[in-house]
């Protein structure tokens, strides 16, 4: 016993070494995933034509201006001298000033962001509390109607542009019906009476007890929301159809089956749980598509989030704040995937064992 104990490792100890192995291969990932990032937007704001340098000082600054600003930002330095200096102040959070604001660029996201988040979360939930009861059905009636009606509404959500809709939208439900909120997170009526706290304006709404204003904040996100939950729902339907068909053909659904439970057990305690593991991944995946693809939603309602600010800043050659919402929305991207990466892990203990 003693010579087993001394050649082999004890389990405990198999699994801390595990452990620590997967945690650094997750760090390694997350460094490198990220320094790619970084690499990428770093080199796109060396190759196109604008000069960042004249964007700060303007195009008709004396000479001695412009060389002294270009040296104070490092641009005179060796390329890969700048690319360190790019990556510590992008570490730090700095991304330089807004030409457009005149703000760091790191306070206009603080201020902008809280939009974009609010609005994409409430469409992956409606795009997660329609699609997956919808996908289970398909799949349990493959071939019926209603198989062939999610078909369509997954079709038609990859192939008609998000601002036509956005556009027909705000057309028939604004402007013709009039039962929604028009473009803007808030009328201005409330602009004086409505304060923001956390940037949030459902939640601060909340937190205020103003429910008039509580009411005018979902007239204003009901259609973008429901536009990106459409389109999160003909995904989310879609990939939630195609894993339950192949957890209904697997062979402990037939002996389920075969011990006499009942065909909705089977469905939603039994297939759906297994189908579940994988769409933790596909329902990250959606949240993380909607807060970076958001740019055309928010362009077509006014609404003020990242998207739209990082569209002006980039009519307006502001590349500070191009480059800085980019890095933003990369990196929430980035730690979205690892985070349904490390859920999927806890979730399913085959890939524990590995």
């Amino acid at each position: 016993m003693s010579v087993v104990s001394d050649t082999q490792p004890a389990p405990r100890r198999r699994r801390a070494r595990s452990l620590v192995k997967s945690l650094l291969g997750f760090l390694v990932v997350v460094i490198v995933t990220y320094l790619g990032l970084l690499a990428v937007t770093f080199f796109i704001g060396r190759v196109i034509p604008i000069d960042p340098v004249l964007a700060v000082v303007g195009d008709r600054a004396p000479a001695n201006v412009v060389e002294r600003t270009r040296q104070e930002l490092g641009f005179n330095e060796p390329l890969t001298t700048q690319f360190v200096i790019y990556v510590q102040k992008a570490l730090s959070g700095d991304f330089g000033r807004s030409v457009l604001t005149t703000n760091p660029v790191m306070t206009d996201i603080k201020r902008v962001f809280p939009a974009t988040i609010e609005l994409a979360t409430l469409g992956t939930l409606i795009g997660a509390i329609l699609g997956i009861p919808l996908g289970v059905l398909a799949a349990v009636r493959r071939g019926g109607w209603l198989d062939q009606i999610v078909r369509i509404i997954g079709l038609i959500g990859y192939s008609v542009p998000i601002f036509w809709l956005g556009l027909l939208a705000l057309l028939i439900f604004y402007a013709r019906l009039q039962w929604v909120g028009g473009p803007g997170r808030i009328d201005v009526v409330y602009e004086y009476t409505f304060t923001p706290i956390t940037g949030f304006y459902l939640l601060d709404s909340i937190i205020q007890r103003d429910w008039s204003a509580f009411g005018n904040i979902i007239s204003h996100l009901a259609l973008p929301s429901l536009l990106l939950g459409y389109f999160s729902l003909a995904y989310i339907s879609r990939m939630t159809r195609s894993f339950m068909l192949n957890e209904l053909s697997q062979e402990y659904i037939v002996a389920a089956r075969a011990k006499g439970l009942s065909e909705r057990r089977i469905i939603w305690r039994h297939a759906l749980r297994n189908a579940a593991v994988p769409l933790v991944t596909v329902i990250a995946l959606s949240y993380a598509g909607l807060l970076e693809g958001s740019v055309l939603t928010e362009t077509v309602f006014a609404w003020p989030g990242l998207g739209l600010y990082i569209t002006n800043s980039l009519q307006n050659a502001d590349m500070n704040a191009v480059l800085g919402g980019t890095i933003v929305i990369g990196s929430v991207f980035i730690a979205i995937n690892l985070l349904s990466d490390l859920l999927y892990r806890l979730l399913d203990p085959r890939t524990r064992a590995r």
